[in-house]
């Protein structure tokens, strides 16, 4: 299946995504098109799932989780490690299908298949440390005499619900994290990204991993909402809108929930920072993707001494970019999802200009593609500064210390990651502490993530931690056993 996925992309085909139900790939049924934000025609089709596909999948699932749980963890963990180096062998092929389906560029494509790799890699590691506690139960009165131990085991079925925007990462996550975990796993893949969701799954399954671990529909967000109310289903990892997670809340009900929703992502940059590499840094890293990232630079806090400086090496870095066709291996900036992605950020730029703000560059699109766009002072009340633009568009802010711009990045109702440059380590450890995020980086720019550290949100920007051992903590419950009369400690 994987092969024959990515000839198809490379022949310039339109790509036909299959489903995996109950063992077996898929193509029948009613296929979703999907057209190509940058190509401007039909990249990939895959099925449409139905009821009766909601209903084989769950029925395969329930019967399969008994199964996937007794592997052992070397299996499942020599199972991944073959899948990471299989992304890293496809990793040209994969990156293409990245940008045919969602208009990525290719060099940033390859950078989400490494990590891809390394995300398989990692997880692999951590189901080899899968295992229990020996519990200090005699250290009180009415514990003395017994013994008592504790293991995770398998949750049993979990709900993966991957987003457009890195969806082989993202799916490496949340699949290779339930697959060292024990479980086996439902995917409801992006409908923008069906042939990409298609070939990593096939990529596991041809590196070993057993039919009974995973299983794959495409389809639109009633496929989702179905499955989340599944009874079938122990845990829930969405990537997504806040919105969007707030549904899958309603229709989980009572169920483990890792989401990981959107973001307004801001940097600080102090007076005492090397300003020309803040300005680099933020450059690259608030338009690589076309800025469809949760923790895209979004918001620039400059210090009122600094504020023009910055400004002045921001814009000069950002008209460095390279905008135009994804294929290009040179390409910085490529297309956006949609036309209407892109329309959002020459609206809100629009928008920004009229309350007063300065459009510096971009504030444009052609097609699916946003020029990069850069806003600077735009009032508080304007969408640049109060929602998740998700978008190629970067707002430039001045403040005057350290706590106004802090309770400034706090106003947001989200609350995912944050960059700070500084030198000062009262300030360091001041914004650690008062910023409302679930990460901060250390001069470096918002957009910064290793797959192996613990990574999420507060506020509307979701819970849970979304790393393989943060997640294998997710996928897994805590087993106890009591031995009475039994101590392996004194007993007078």
């Amino acid at each position: 299946m994987l092969e024959a996925v990515l000839a198809a992309a490379a022949e310039g085909e339109r790509v036909q995504a299959a489903a995996l139900v109950g063992g077996r790939w898929t193509s029948e049924g009613p296929q979703n098109e999907r057209i190509g934000p940058y190509a401007r025609r039909p990249v990939s089709h895959a099925p449409a799932a139905g009821p009766g596909d909601v209903e084989a999948v769950r029925d395969y699932a329930r019967a399969s989780a008994r199964t996937v749980a007794r592997l052992a963890p070397a299996s499942r963990a020599e199972v991944l490690e073959r899948a990471s180096r299989a992304a890293a062998e496809n990793r040209d092929g994969l990156a293409r299908l990245l940008a045919l389906e969602l208009g990525k560029p290719l060099k940033d494509g390859r950078g989400e298949i490494d990590r891809v790799a390394d995300t398989f890699a990692v997880c692999a590691a951590e189901a080899r440390q899968i295992g229990g506690d020996n519990l200090p139960v005699a250290g009180w009165a009415r514990g003395t005499g017994n013994t008592a131990f504790t293991y995770r085991a398998p949750a049993g079925v979990a709900l993966a619900i991957t987003p457009f925007n890195a969806p082989a990462n993202l799916l490496a996550h949340k699949l290779g994290a339930s697959f060292a975990a024990g479980n086996t796993t439902i995917v409801k893949a992006p409908p923008q990204a069906p042939a990409v969701s298609t070939a990593i799954v096939a990529l596991l399954i041809e590196a070993g991993m057993p039919y009974e671990a995973v299983q794959l529909l495409h389809g639109d967000g009633s496929v989702g909402a179905a499955l989340c109310a599944a009874d079938e289903v122990a845990v829930i990892s969405f990537t997504g809108s806040a919105a969007t997670g707030n549904a899958v809340a309603r229709a989980a009900g009572a169920k483990r929930l890792v989401l990981e929703l959107g973001g307004n992502a801001a940097t600080i940059v102090c007076e005492d920072a090397d300003i020309a590499e803040a300005a680099r840094i933020c450059a690259r890293t608030g338009y690589s993707n076309s800025g469809q990232s949760c923790i895209s630079v979004q918001r620039v806090y400059v210090q009122r001494s600094r504020f023009e400086e910055f400004l002045d090496l921001f814009t000069g870095q950002v008209e460095s970019l390279t905008v135009g066709d994804p294929m290009d291996p040179g390409t910085d900036v490529g297309a956006m999802v949609d036309d209407d992605a892109a329309e959002r950020v020459v609206r809100w730029s629009a928008e920004a200009a009229e309350a007063g703000a300065r459009v510096l560059l971009g504030g444009k699109r052609d097609g699916a593609t946003a020029m990069p766009t850069v806003v600077a002072d735009p009032p508080a009340t304007c969408s640049v500064v109060r929602e998740e633009v998700f978008g190629a568009l970067v707002a430039v802010l001045p403040f005057d210390d350290l706590d106004q711009a802090i309770e400034q990045c706090n106003e947001s109702r989200y609350g995912l990651q944050a960059g700070l440059f500084t030198r000062d380590m009262d300030r360091i450890i001041t914004a650690w502490r008062d910023l409302e995020v679930g990460g901060l980086v250390v001069n470096g720019s918002s957009n910064f993530r290793l797959d192996h550290v613990p990574f999420g949100g507060v506020k509307d920007s979701g819970f849970g931690r979304e790393s393989p051992r943060c997640m294998i903590d997710d996928y897994t419950v805590i087993k106890t056993m009591m031995l009475r009369g039994t101590s392996l400690w004194g007993t007078a």
